[in-house]
């Protein structure tokens, strides 16, 4: 079964022309398997940096939250 989370976070593009160009954004991620606990914010982090085409550290985790 899919684990649902909420995600608010920022993205900063490290290539993009001006500095501190970058985005806001929330919205619900969909996993196959929960986030451990130890890991969740470097894990949630290289998710969403695979689906932007970006560095995981272009994102920054504002704040995140299981759904039940």
């Amino acid at each position: 079964m899919a684990t649902k989370y909420y995600t608010h976070f920022v993205t900063a593009h490290s290539q993009a022309q001006s500095p501190g160009c970058g985005s806001e954004w929330s919205g619900v991620v969909e996993l196959r398997e929960p986030l451990s606990h130890t890991r969740a914010n470097r894990e949630l982090r290289a998710l969403l940096a695979h689906s932007f085409d970006l560095d995981s550290e272009d994102i920054r985790i504002l704040h995140w939250a299981r759904l039940h």
